[in-house]
């Protein structure tokens, strides 16, 4: 199983790591924390070292509730970020967070290799032909209304089988582009309760049948803090966790904010099975 970024083929038959990098204000976790491009670069530096395949850049945070940001800050924000990792660390393989078709193809112009859209190009009717036009692999994940309302949607009959048919449905559209490198993200803390996003995770392995890599991204999300009642801070080992029981069961990307504590997972479920 195997992804092109950038003419370099990434077997992903061994689990990867994708490390976060916010260029926003106001993320969860880590928003304000690198507010200058030393911080910046120091942090990307860190997860290459520590074994990021990928470094996941956004700057619209995503969280529930968040702030609009308008198309010309987000660029304003991004574009700096791109240009400074690129130049500093020209191999990396970077992934931009964005639902946006514009941000999407001035940030491929500047050398990003992926798009990561939470809307799978609900948000903009032109994302799915800019991924086309530039034929790289694109992050399609699962939510249901905005980052405003998603909280409001969580009304499911079948979650896991409704999730399946999205994206069957969002991976014919792609096809029918002539987009070749498809990934999938079940949305884990989008549109869905902390019972659901364990209901998602129980029945994780269902998304083989997609036979597409499937990324998760629950890194310090509050599914794994809230039910220890503790916080984003603390959640560092509750992540690992729950990690690890996405790896066996057929995680093949894991987006973390800590790239060791990922690399060390996915090292010891290989020497486990």
């Amino acid at each position: 199983m195997t992804i092109n970024c950038r003419g370099e083929l990434i077997d992903l038959t061994t689990p990867k790591v994708m490390g976060i990098l916010n260029a926003t204000p106001n993320s969860f976790y880590d928003g304000g924390k690198y507010t200058s491009e030393h911080s910046l670069l120091t942090q990307v530096e860190t997860m290459l070292s520590e074994g990021a395949t990928f470094i996941d850049v956004g700057a619209y945070s995503s969280k529930p509730n968040a702030a609009l940001v308008s198309e010309e800050e987000e660029l304003i924000r991004i574009l700096p970020v791109v240009k400074a990792i690129l130049k500093q660390f020209p191999e990396t393989l970077l992934s931009i967070d964005t639902f946006r078709s514009a941000v999407a193809r001035s940030c491929i112009e500047n050398g990003a290799a992926l798009i990561n859209d939470i809307s799978a190009g609900n948000f903009d009717d032109q994302m799915m032909k800019t991924i086309a036009h530039f034929r790289i692999p694109y992050i399609m994940m699962h939510m249901r209304g905005t980052p405003q309302t998603m909280q409001s949607l969580t009304q499911y009959d079948l979650i896991v089988k409704e999730i399946l048919f999205y994206f069957s449905e969002k991976i014919t559209t792609a096809r029918s582009l002539g987009i070749n490198d498809l990934i999938v993200d079940p949305g884990f803390g989008f549109a869905k309760t902390t019972d659901q996003n364990y209901e998602v995770l129980r029945q994780l392995s269902c998304f083989k049948i997609l036979d597409l890599p499937l990324l998760v991204g629950i890194s310090r999300k509050s599914m794994v803090y809230k039910p220890l009642g503790s916080n984003a801070q603390e959640a560092l080992n509750a992540t690992t966790v729950v990690n690890t029981i996405a790896l066996t069961k057929g995680a093949n990307i894991l987006r973390v904010h800590d790239v060791k504590e990922a690399v060390e997972s996915i090292k010891l479920c290989a020497l486990g099975n």
